[in-house]
């Protein structure tokens, strides 16, 4: 009785988890409920699965006390935070229309920054080219006051500079493509930035019909898809 109680406990906690973590240890939730049913538990494996969800807790908590801080320059998007954030809580896609210079890939990962999202899991922000990544994460992580390889990394064709600290991860349309090959669920990731649909590339159409797929199935996943036309 005491080892059902710890797990349901254990599964009441996993919203306090990082999201890459959930499905792993609710799996291990499982196939240790099902191991009491049998009475083949070990209570090893309950104290192995209670040291694994402390420690992802211990980390996602790390991660909220840690966020930088930040302010908006004087931009179109920034003017329309507050509704752009209201419209990200309360929808799992959100669209953002606004002319070229308007503040959009700047902007937006720091709004999401601030209603807490990139705690459970990175905002991932993705640029069709591998210059315009880099350029894009050199530019936020100067508006937090940082060199770029800590809040903001970056992930391009032999490059990673991302680290365990990272809250907004740059890359470009292939590379994303390239990770669901390896984690389908994106479970890395809380947040996702489409940036410049507009350019319509075949990479794009396949993240967007992807992505659409996948929203059922990662309810706490947040889509935000940014174009200047």
């Amino acid at each position: 009785m005491e080892a059902k109680q710890a797990l349901k406990r254990f599964e009441r906690n996993l919203k306090l988890c990082l999201s890459k973590d959930r499905h792993r240890l609710r799996r291990k939730i499982r196939k240790i409920s099902s191991q009491i049913d049998a009475g083949k538990v070990l209570k090893t494996n309950i104290a192995t699965l209670a040291t694994e969800v402390e420690s992802s807790m211990a980390y996602r908590q790390a991660r909220l006390q840690n966020i930088p801080s930040f302010e908006y320059p004087d931009l179109p998007v920034a003017e329309k935070k507050d509704q752009i954030a209201k419209a990200i809580r309360e929808n799992q896609v959100v669209i953002v229309c606004g002319e070229t210079g308007s503040g959009k890939t700047t902007q937006l990962p720091k709004i999401c920054l601030s209603i807490g999202r990139g705690i459970d899991g990175l905002i991932g922000h993705t640029q069709p080219r591998r210059i315009a990544a880099r350029s894009v994460g050199n530019r936020i992580a100067e508006e937090l006051g940082e060199s770029l390889g800590h809040s903001v990394g970056y992930k391009i064709r032999f490059q990673d500079q991302t680290r365990d600290s990272t809250y907004i991860k740059l890359m470009t349309d292939g590379i994303l493509l390239a990770e669901i090959q390896t984690n389908p669920f994106l479970d890395q990731y809380d947040t996702i930035i489409l940036d410049e649909a507009h350019e319509r590339s075949l990479n794009i159409d396949f993240l967007m019909g992807y992505l659409k797929w996948l929203l059922p199935k990662r309810r706490d996943l947040k889509i935000i898809i940014t174009s200047a036309t």
